[in-house]
């Protein structure tokens, strides 16, 4: 494993958000240094399958559902609510995934994450 860097949660975007998010959920994910011109990003191991819930619908979607999220709209973005009774956490995106991964994030380990250091652009 890397080194680690503590980030707001609020500042997360990119392979850092994504692997906070990871850490949350419980799924294992690998780093994959950039190349060909592209930035760090992750992988599911198991499945060698990209793992990007603050782009991609397909892998972020699912988690709207499962953490009741709730958003407000900003004239610059998004504002997002996970509405589970045990856990409670908001947050604000340029898209209403980034505001949903963050507030996940945010409702399970705070305003100050740790990430490995490489994800952080």
């Amino acid at each position: 494993m890397t080194d680690l860097i503590e980030v707001q949660t609020s500042a997360l975007a990119g392979a850092a958000l994504d692997w906070a998010v990871a850490q949350v959920e419980g799924i294992e994910v690998a780093i994959a240094e950039p190349h060909y011109g592209t930035d760090w990003r992750l992988y599911q191991p198991e499945s060698g399958g990209k793992y990007s819930p603050s782009t991609d619908w397909v892998v972020g979607g699912p988690l709207i559902r499962s953490h009741r999220m709730g958003f407000g709209i900003y004239p610059d973005g998004f504002f997002a609510c996970v509405g589970l009774d045990d856990l409670s956490g908001c947050a604000s995106g340029p898209s209403h995934l980034i505001a949903a991964c963050r507030a996940i994030v945010a409702a399970k380990l705070g305003d100050t994450v740790q990430v490995p250091k490489e994800l952080i652009q």
